[in-house]
C-alpha cells in the first residue's frame, strides 16, 4: 500500500504539542521538507528564542541553539561567521522579533548577514496569553487589548517586512500565508529559497509567515483561516517585496 504521507527525515517521531489549528506545525514540516530536498540536514543548525518557537528542538531532526528572547539573529551571525559551511536559520515569532528582538533583526539586514530568517507573524504573544504584540492589528481584540487595538493610545502595527524592504543589505523578503493549500505551495517555496540563496552566499533572506492563533484569537480553526484571508492580509498584503536576484533565481 503506498503511503500518502510521509514524515520527512528531518523531523523527529514525536507528536506536535502545539494548540488545535496553530500554523508552527505545518511550517516545521516545511522547514523540514526543504531541508531534506536540498540534502543539507547535515549541515544546518537552527536557532529558536523564547516563545512557541521554543519546541524547535523537540521536532526538528538536527542541531537546535536556543537564544535569548529576540536574540536568535545575533547567535545566527555568531555560528554563521564562525562556521560559514553551516546553513544557519533563525525561528522567531512577532513577539520575539518584533518587539524585544527589532535591533537585532534590523542590524543583522543591514550587514547583510547570509542568514535565513523565518518571521511567524501570528498578531499576539501566543505562548504568554495572547498580549497585544506590535503586529496586533487596529482594532484586534487581545487580553491587554479588550477593546481592541486603538492607534492613538497603542500605536500602528509594526509591518516589518517592509521595513526590512528598505534596508540595503537585504538580499530577498517574501511575505506568505498559511490559509489555503494555494498558499501553502507559496509559502513552501518561499522557504525553499530562503535556504538556496544562503547556499549561494547572496545574503539575508526574511520569509515573513502569517500564521493563525485559534487559541488566542478566541475563534475556531476554520474560522481563524478565514480572518487571515479576510481581515490580516489587508493590513499585511502578500508576495515577494525584494529579490536582488530575482532574474537569476
Amino acid at each position: 500500500m503506498t503511503k500518502i504521507f510521509s514524515r520527512p527525515r528531518s523531523l523527529k517521531a514525536a507528536p506536535f504539542r502545539y494548540c488545535p489549528g496553530c500554523g508552527h506545525s505545518l511550517i516545521h514540516k516545511m522547514i523540514a521538507e526543504c531541508i531534506d530536498t536540498l540534502e543539507i540536514r547535515n549541515r544546518v543548525v537552527g536557532i529558536a528564542p523564547v516563545g512557541c518557537a521554543v519546541f524547535a528542538y523537540d521536532y526538528f531532526n538536527f542541531d537546535i541553539l536556543e537564544a535569548a528572547h529576540g536574540r536568535p539573529p545575533a547567535v545566527a551571525t555568531a555560528l554563521k561567521r564562525g562556521m560559514p559551511d553551516t546553513i544557519v536559520f533563525s525561528y522567531q515569532g512577532d513577539g520575539d522579533l518584533a518587539a524585544i528582538g527589532t535591533s537585532e533583526i534590523i542590524h543583522a539586514a543591514t550587514r547583510g548577514e547570509n542568514l535565513s530568517i523565518f518571521f511567524v507573524n501570528n498578531a499576539t504573544f501566543g505562548m504568554t496569553g495572547g498580549q497585544m504584540a506590535p503586529t496586533t492589528i487596529p482594532g484586534q481584540r487581545t487580553t491587554t487589548t479588550p477593546r481592541g487595538r486603538d492607534i492613538k493610545t497603542e500605536g500602528y502595527p509594526l509591518r516589518v517586512s517592509e521595513l526590512l524592504a528598505s534596508i540595503e543589505g537585504v538580499s530577498f523578503i517574501q511575505r506568505v500565508s498559511l490559509d489555503s493549500y494555494r498558499n501553502l505551495a507559496f509559502a513552501k517555496k518561499a522557504i525553499a529559497k530562503a535556504f538556496r540563496y544562503q547556499m549561494e552566499e547572496k545574503g539575508f533572506s526574511f520569509v515573513e509567515i502569517l500564521s493563525p492563533c485559534p487559541t488566542d484569537w478566541g475563534l475556531t480553526p476554520r474560522a481563524s483561516l478565514e480572518w487571515i484571508r479576510t481581515v490580516m492580509t489587508k493590513v499585511y498584503p502578500l508576495g515577494v517585496l525584494k529579490d536582488m536576484y530575482k532574474e537569476s533565481a
